[in-house]
């Protein structure tokens, strides 16, 4: 393990699918890290590596970074500004850094009310999956300041091979929901596509063999199965539907379009469409691969 070379400490809330593999990976670099979920025995993994737990929001109020990796805007809006939020408690020399997928309207109105407490708010949503989270190579969304984001460089760089900085807060979240809807998009079409080669005798392996050195070649062609394993970890944690990538992030696209005037039918197709297809395909898979790729939390 690396020695660490910095006493900083971390409150991280939320220890789903990617947040405790994020924060598998900052133990074993050496941060200092205490955590919560509603969930308890979501917490059971990252307290054998070491991690402390916290009993609730006052246990990690002083911590000089609080990162959330919670489902959605709901969850992220309570913990920051509800009644026992961190809002009241967080002094000017710490940092909140939220990691969800949140509509960019969130993502600056929690910037306004923080930035008037004088505390850093940094919008970093990620993309990489699970997997990259573990070994510390997502890539980082960012909509900060330039001062804000420089503050974090030591954490960053342990946690992602890609820190893009997008703009002000909610940049970093625009453009998540904008790489959710590429992405969902391709794997509508590709659920589509091999269901049209099945049709006609062609097994879904021949198929994606095909598309890979093609014009059809697609990150989700490349790695058709990811979904399924990511759908049997929710299963596992027990998130409801509404509460995965391809529900949320679809619903919240088209939202955060409807705030901004902007045209999306083809995005308001998928959310009627998309979350059946990966459901019920996670429901029949008969193989697992492991994957280099990326999505939500």
């Amino acid at each position: 393990m690396r020695e660490r070379s910095h006493e900083r400490r971390i409150g991280f809330v939320g220890i789903g699918n990617l947040g405790e593999s994020m924060v598998l990976n900052l133990l074993e670099r050496g941060w200092e890290v205490s955590v919560l979920d509603r969930v308890a025995n979501r917490l059971d993994r990252v307290r054998a590596a070491g991690a402390a737990v916290a009993s609730d929001l006052s246990d990690i109020k002083d911590h000089d970074i609080i990162c959330l990796a919670v489902p959605d805007d709901d969850a992220v809006t309570q913990i920051a500004l509800g009644p026992s939020g961190l809002l009241g408690h967080m002094q000017p020399h710490q940092s909140l850094v939220v990691h969800s997928t949140i509509l960019p309207t969130t993502a600056q109105l929690l910037a306004e009310q923080f930035g008037a407490a004088g505390v850093a708010f940094l919008d970093a949503p990620v993309s990489g999956g699970a997997h990259r989270a573990r070994r510390g190579e997502l890539t980082l969304m960012v909509g900060a300041t330039k001062e804000a984001l420089a503050a974090m460089a030591s954490l960053f760089s342990e946690v992602a091979t890609d820190v893009i900085h997008l703009g002000e807060p909610g940049a970093g979240s625009a453009t998540k929901l904008a790489n959710q809807l590429m992405m969902f998009s391709a794997l509508a079409g590709a659920h589509e596509a091999l269901s049209l080669a099945a049709a006609y005798g062609v097994a879904e392996t021949d198929a994606l063999k095909a598309f890979s050195t093609s014009t059809g070649d697609t990150w989700v062609g490349r790695n058709w199965g990811f979904f399924d394993d990511v759908a049997a970890e929710y299963n596992r944690t027990g998130t409801p539907v509404t509460d995965r990538p391809w529900s949320k992030d679809l619903a919240e696209a088209v939202m955060a379009a409807r705030s901004a005037e902007v045209g999306v039918p083809f995005a308001a197709l998928l959310t009627q469409l998309l979350p059946g297809l990966v459901e019920e395909h996670a429901r029949h898979a008969t193989f697992t691969h492991l994957t280099k790729g990326a999505t939500d939390e």
